[in-house]
């Protein structure tokens, strides 16, 4: 943190490894915001021409544009060589966009680009705006205004203004008009439902889309106190998405009591991960998650904004920045291209007030008290300094070890350290971050006595002898008899969402798969399973939030005593992402075990 000079670990290499296949990793950066460049080529190159879309297309662009330009830089130079900003990622950049299939012409660095792009952006929203002021999803005969995508394209083209792009006055007002009006016709329905006698009422409440517009139209001059106390009284009704934004304009018009209040409010949802250093929303959404409003993405990045403008040094901003890198698609933008112009306009603001667009340092890394790298990072080299630090093989020595970066000077720094190696151990135990995964292994006893219900030969219910088993634990050491069904559970463990996983559990000896043919089993994360003869394979394209649970069955066959090396979860695509269980020996024995 800004205040702070100095941050570390400690970290323990073990003597029983491959001392040549050992490696020290540590990245730092002075910005995880900054990483938010990567987006641009997603938006840029969108397929299809909505006028959400085509809004997005290039209002993201100029509001990075506008903070490279405004601290100085070359934007030429380091159009062909970049750091990676986001210090949790690991592996060569060029080769992760390769995987990941990202587009790599990024055009926030070509300024003719930026200038070519907000032109031709302009003019297709102007020439879709409908006659009232108001936008449509698309344009043309039949297109009707609507108040949702009318708020989002006034609020683009204001956040445009704001990075110096010239927009048409008549276009722009008219949006802001359409808005005022249609706010306008809001307060007077909830007037006139308060006049009403308390039978008759209906008791409409201020709702999310009262929340945005009115966001907008105060962050652009207009402020109606009538439906700010509204939005106030009716705060509890609404998504935390809307409370954020009720929050930016309680902060726009300086109530600063009624904003203490509903920050309040919107912390009551907040879960910060000290472990992993992030902090996010848990969303009460489960009934209207498909809606705007229930967006988890748009959500946090609504609340990054709110942070920015009151607390934009707490550690809860910070953590909301690395949740929202976490949870990015490939790596890079997010699950919309809405949700990536709004995550990209919160990390701009964010990076602005928390003083990441200015970093002045010297950083050195010093490990068991020496000194083994010097940088310097202004913002002259922000995107090019050298952000890695790496040792490998017999320079690491056995034992425990102090790492700390100490910085002078201002600006926040962010840092992650990965060390690895080719463990000798005889009994490797589980480790893991941002994804664990526990195994764990059951003998299945048959239950003689399990029945079920079926219906008879005239319709009645009869029971009937059912296959079923009763799961008795095996712990490291156990023994059973060959013949044994033994299920294995894998536990997976996940801190955000994540795309492209893989799960292997390396089968002991003396063990066979019940189940030989690979493909989709109907297991919970519906991953693609690979029965090979040394591992079980789980591939899966997506893995939400939480802890999930897969599993399959193995059959004793081989007497002896065998160790299973633990089972690993690891990002296909991002080498930095993974875990392992513990280690398992089980014995097998011929005749049955006492």
């Amino acid at each position: 943190r800004p205040e702070q000079e100095r941050s570390g670990f400690d970290f323990i290499v073990p003597e029983q490894r491959r001392a040549q296949q050992s490696r020290l990793q540590i990245n730092y950066s002075p910005s995880l915001a900054g990483a938010m460049t990567a987006a641009l080529p997603y938006l840029a190159g969108y397929p299809y021409g909505c006028t959400e879309q085509t809004l997005n297309r290039f209002v993201p662009t100029v509001i990075t544009h506008k903070i490279l330009r405004d601290m100085g830089l070359d934007l030429s130079a380091i159009r062909a060589s970049r750091t990676n900003l986001n210090a949790q990622e690991i592996g060569d950049p060029h080769t992760r966009a390769k995987q990941w299939g990202r587009l790599t012409e990024n055009p926030v660095f070509d300024e003719q680009e930026v200038a070519r792009m907000t032109k031709e952006g302009l003019k297709r929203l102007a020439a879709m705006q409908n006659d009232d002021g108001g936008w449509g999803w698309f344009s043309g005969w039949g297109e009707r205004s609507y108040p949702h995508t009318t708020a989002v394209v006034v609020h683009g083209l204001s956040t445009a203004r704001q990075s110096g792009v010239a927009v048409v006055p008549e276009v722009f007002q008219g949006g802001v008009n359409w808005l005022r009006d249609y706010q306008d016709r809001r307060v007077r329905e909830l007037q006139e439902d308060e006049r009403q006698a308390e039978g008759e009422r209906h008791h409409y409440l201020a709702d999310n889309l009262d929340a945005l517009i009115h966001m907008i139209l105060t962050e652009n001059g207009i402020d109606n106190p009538d439906m700010r106390r509204y939005l106030y009284r009716d705060r509890t009704s609404l998504s935390l998405y809307a409370m954020a934004t009720l929050g930016l304009a309680l902060r726009q018009v300086g109530d600063t009591e009624k904003l203490a209040m509903v920050l309040r409010n919107i912390k009551q949802y907040l879960v910060v991960d000290d472990e992993n250093q992030t902090a996010y929303l848990n969303l009460p959404n489960r009934g209207y998650w498909w809606y705007w409003y229930g967006g988890d993405v748009e959500a946090h990045a609504f609340y990054l904004k709110l942070l920015a403008r009151t607390e934009p040094h707490g550690t809860v901003a910070a953590g909301l920045v690395k949740y929202l890198l976490n949870n990015r698609k490939h790596g890079s933008y997010w699950g919309s291209t809405r949700d990536t112009a709004y995550a990209i306009e919160a990390l701009a603001e964010y990076m602005r007030a928390a003083g990441e667009d200015t970093p002045d340092m010297n950083l050195r890394i010093v490990i068991d008290g020496e000194t083994v790298q010097k940088v310097r990072i202004t913002p002259d080299n922000l995107f090019t300094f050298n952000a890695t630090y790496l040792v490998e093989g017999d320079a690491i020595a056995t034992g425990t070890h102090r790492v700390e970066l100490i910085r002078e000077g201002v600006g926040p720094l962010y840092f992650n350290g990965y060390f690895s190696y080719f463990s000798l151990e005889d009994f490797i135990t589980a480790a893991g971050l941002e994804v664990r995964v526990d195994r764990r292994a059951f003998k299945l006893e048959q239950d003689a006595q399990a029945t079920t219900m079926a219906p008879g030969a005239r319709g009645q219910a009869t029971a009937q002898k059912n296959l079923a088993y009763t799961r008795v634990p095996l712990a490291h050491g156990d023994t059973i008899s060959s013949g044994d069904l033994v299920e294995v559970e894998l536990l997976v463990h996940s801190k955000n969402d994540y795309e492209y996983i893989v799960i292997e559990d390396m089968k002991a000896a003396g063990f066979e798969p019940v189940e030989v043919q690979s493909g989709y089993t109907g297991n919970e994360l519906g991953a693609y399973v690979e029965f090979r003869d040394e591992k079980v394979a789980f591939f899966t394209r997506m893995l939400a939030r939480g802890t999930h649970s897969v599993s399959y069955r193995l059959r004793a066959e081989t007497p002896g005593v065998f160790s299973a090396l633990p089972a690993t979860i690891s990002a296909m695509y991002a080498p930095e992402l993974r875990g392992n269980s513990d280690e398992i020996r089980l014995g097998i024995v011929d005749e049955p075990a006492r």
